[in-house]
């Protein structure tokens, strides 16, 4: 009997689906890879995060619901963003308790388990090789909510060194803060700037040409900052990178166009008439 597929709720997160689609998309396109049943449940909603970190407790209890209402029946959910994950892993209880409502703290006790991508990849699917090529330098920011809420250790690293072709650079002082932390770069702009400056003249430092990291909020507002100071590097998620395939010659002129590729030489007009 055939071992049934994985079924996985893609939670895409309010940023990806707003400002960066591809990063979903990527994620789509690298668990079918991997042989996952994945799928995006429309009724999503926000996760209730920036409620919970601003004190407006009672405010997310329409979201956890909506959350648990969105994703029920799947074996796992998957959130390309660590900062994410870890709300509905650590704060959907807090605000279930809050409610003092038994069947959304039961709710949310039974609900299927959040994983950040590379957790699901490493723990779940077991894979660090996920067939990615990446001919680039690369260097990768542990964002704080992954590496300190969640504690993903070096799995989107361990992830990153099995991508063909790809150099990973070391991050001098990768553990710091970028300076992003949601509400805190609208709160103390100037601090937050500061901290982000730091961050990119150490991401500059390394020599690569694409930064990494697993949120997008992280990498918009490091890669703002690079943009202003003319740094030619470009950020990209974690997913987008682990998507990325060698190319697929498929016709004989682009095969002949590269004299060292296997089956670059053009038949003669004598081969193709015995065709």
């Amino acid at each position: 009997m055939p071992i049934p597929r994985p079924r996985v709720g893609l939670m895409v997160t309010c940023l990806n689906d707003a400002l960066f689609p591809d990063t979903g998309r990527a994620v789509v396109s690298l668990l079918r890879r991997l042989g996952v049943d994945v799928e995006f449940p429309a009724a999503q909603t926000c996760c209730g995060q920036p409620m919970v970190n601003t004190g407006y407790l009672d405010e997310a209890v329409p979201l956890v619901r909506n959350h648990l209402d969105a994703f029920a029946g799947y074996d796992a959910i998957l959130a390309p963003s660590g900062s994410c994950a870890g709300s509905v892993r650590h704060q959907h209880g807090l605000v279930a308790r809050r409610s003092g409502d038994p069947g959304l703290i039961r709710g949310v006790e039974s609900a299927p388990p959040v994983y950040e991508l590379s957790e699901y990849l490493v723990d779940v699917l077991g894979v660090v090789d996920v067939g990615a090529y990446f001919p680039h330098r690369v260097t990768y920011h542990p964002t704080c909510h992954s590496l300190r809420m969640l504690g993903v250790g070096d799995r989107p690293t361990r992830l990153l060194r099995a991508v063909r072709g790809l150099t990973l650079l070391d991050l001098p002082g990768s553990g710091e803060c970028c300076g992003f932390g949601g509400t805190f770069a609208v709160k103390n702009s100037e601090t937050s700037i500061a901290m982000g400056n730091d961050k990119a003249r150490h991401v500059r430092s390394t020599g690569a040409e694409v930064l990494v990291a697993g949120d997008n909020s992280c990498l918009m507002h490091v890669g703002g900052l690079l943009s202003r100071q003319r740094s030619g590097m470009r950020v990209m998620h974690l997913a987008e990178v682990l998507a990325q395939t060698e190319p697929v010659v498929e016709r004989r002129t682009e095969r002949a166009a590269d004299p060292t590729s296997v089956g670059s030489a053009v038949p003669d007009a004598t081969t193709e008439a015995v065709r």
